[in-house]
C-alpha cells in the first residue's frame, strides 16, 4: 500500500530521511522538501514516484542508477551535492568533539575511477558481472560505468569473460580490475587453490591464456601472478611503480595528487618524515622529492614495491622501509620523535593506537588521510588532547556520487623541538 512522505533532510549516505510519528523512514533517490509516494517497509521506503519534485533534482544519465547500489547522489544539483558531502563530514567533526576547521571541497573525480571491483555471477545458468543492488546481493549486470576512467573501458566485458570462463566451479567472485600505463591489470578473487582441486594446472593455464586474448598487462589469482604481459605501472611523482597484485590504490589518479600536494604543503621543508601505513608509496616517493622517508607498511608486498620504484627512480632523497603492524604495535613517542614530520594513511578503521602514541610525543607536524571522517575525527580529538591544534580539514571528493568522502587533515604543535637524530 502506498503512502505519501514529505523528505526532510537528507542522511549521512544519501537517503532521504522522513520525519513521522513512527519515527524516520529512509528513502533512496530523493531531495529534501519533496513529497513522494512510497512503499514502506520497517523503516525504510521503497520509492515509487516523486509528486512534487526538488528545483534541486537534475536529470540522471546512467541507465543503471535506479537498481546499482554503486552511486546514490546522481539525482542531486551540484550545490545540494557538495553542501550535503560537506555536511557529513562537518557533522562527524561534531560529533567527535573536534573543533570545526573545514576548508572547501576539492572536485578530485579527474578522469575517473582507475580501480573498480566487478563482481561475477552465474544465474540462472548466464554469466554476469557488475555491481550489487541497494543493501541486497542481486547482481546488477552492467555493460559500462560513467564513474570510471577510460582505461576502465572494457572492465564490464573482461569480468563477464572471465565469470563465464570459470563458471564451471560455481563459484561468486569478486574480480578487481585497475588501469595502467600498460593496460588492465585484473586480480579474480573467490576462487581459491581448494576450489579448483585437480583443475588447478588447466584452469592457470586457460587464464593465462585468456590473459592474452584479452591483451592484459597482468592477471593474478588472490594476488599469486599467473601472468605478467607488460609491468602495470602506476606514476607517483618521479616514480614508476608495479602495485602488489590486488593492492591499495586510491581510486581516481587526479585524488591521489590532489591528497600528495595537500600533504606536501602541510609537511613543508624538513629533513625527515616518516609515512604510516605507506602502502606501495604513493606519498612516501613524492615526499622523497624533498625529505628522507621512512615508510612502515604490514603488507610486504606493498613495501617490496616501493623499494623497487625507489631504487629505479631518479633524484630522490633515501625511502628505507619497516614491515610492521600498526595496529598491534603503533610506533613509540621516542621513535616519532626522530622525524621533524608524520604521515599517515590508515585503512577505514582510523589508527587509535598510533593517534595516542603520537599525542604523547613531542613531534609538531601531522598530515592525516582518511577514507572515513567519523574514525578520523575520533582519532583527531585524541591528537588535540595532547596539544595538537587541528589547522584545516580538506574534504577530497574521489568518490563522485558515492556517500564517500576522503578528507586529510593538518595538526601542528607549537614551538616542537627539532628531531633527534
Amino acid at each position: 500500500m502506498a503512502e505519501q512522505l514529505t523528505i526532510d533532510h537528507l542522511g549521512a549516505r544519501g537517503d532521504g530521511v522522513a520525519l513521522t510519528p513512527d519515527g524516520p523512514i529512509y528513502v533512496d533517490r530523493v531531495l529534501p522538501g519533496e513529497v513522494v509516494d512510497v512503499e514502506i517497509s520497517g523503516n525504510r521506503g521503497r520509492l515509487l514516484s516523486v509528486a512534487q519534485a526538488s528545483p534541486q533534482r537534475q536529470a540522471q544519465d546512467c541507465a543503471w542508477y535506479d537498481k546499482c547500489g554503486g552511486c546514490v547522489a546522481r539525482h542531486m544539483a551540484p550545490d545540494l551535492y557538495a553542501t550535503w558531502k560537506t555536511g557529513a563530514v562537518r557533522a562527524a567533526l561534531q560529533r567527535g568533539g573536534v573543533a570545526d576547521a573545514l576548508r572547501p571541497m576539492v572536485d578530485a573525480r579527474g578522469l575517473g575511477r582507475r580501480r573498480v571491483t566487478l563482481h561475477g555471477r552465474v544465474s540462472p545458468g548466464k554469466p554476469a558481472a557488475g555491481f550489487m543492488a541497494p543493501r541486497s546481493h542481486d547482481l546488477i549486470a552492467i555493460d559500462r560505468c560513467l564513474e570510471l576512467e577510460p582505461g576502465l573501458d572494457r572492465a564490464p566485458a573482461v569480468a563477464t569473460a572471465l565469470t563465464r570462463m570459470l563458471a564451471s566451479f560455481g563459484k561468486p567472485l569478486d574480480i578487481q580490475l585497475t588501469a595502467t600505463q600498460a593496460g588492465l591489470d585484473v586480480d579474480i578473487r573467490g576462487l581459491g587453490q581448494k576450489n579448483l582441486g585437480k583443475q588447478a594446472d588447466a584452469t592457470r593455464l586457460r587464464l593465462v591464456e585468456m590473459a592474452e586474448k584479452l591483451d592484459l598487462a597482468r592477471l593474478s589469482l588472490h594476488g599469486d601472478v599467473l601472468v605478467e604481459r607488460r609491468p602495470p605501472l602506476i606514476a607517483m611523482g618521479k616514480a614508476q611503480v608495479v602495485p602488489a597484485p590486488g593492492g591499495f590504490l586510491q581510486a581516481t589518479a587526479a585524488g591521489e595528487q590532489v591528497l600528495a600536494e595537500l600533504m606536501l604543503a602541510a609537511v613543508g621543508k624538513v629533513k625527515r618524515v616518516v609515512d604510516c601505513f605507506s602502502g606501495c608509496g604513493p606519498f612516501a616517493l613524492r615526499l622523497a622529492g624533498q625529505a628522507e622517508v621512512h615508510a612502515v607498511e604490514l603488507e610486504a608486498p606493498a613495501l617490496a614495491a616501493l623499494d623497487r620504484a625507489f631504487r629505479a627512480a631518479q633524484g630522490l632523497k633515501r625511502v628505507t622501509t619497516e614491515k610492521r603492524d600498526l595496529f598491534r604495535r603503533p610506533l613509540f613517542p621516542q621513535e616519532i620523535d626522530r622525524f621533524d614530520a608524520l604521515v599517515l594513511d590508515p585503512p577505514r578503521a582510523g589508527a587509535e593506537a598510533l593517534a595516542q602514541q603520537i599525542a604523547a610525543a613531542k613531534i609538531g607536524k601531522v598530515a592525516y588521510v582518511s577514507c572515513d571522517p567519523v574514525t578520523f575525527a575520533r582519532d583527531a580529538a585524541i591528537l588535540t588532547g595532547g596539544g595538537f591544534t587541528l589547522a584545516s580539514v580538506t574534504p577530497v571528493d574521489q568518490f563522485r556520487y558515492s556517500a564517500h568522502t576522503e578528507v586529510i587533515g593538518v595538526f601542528e604543535r607549537a614551538r616542537a623541538p627539532k628531531a633527534k637524530r
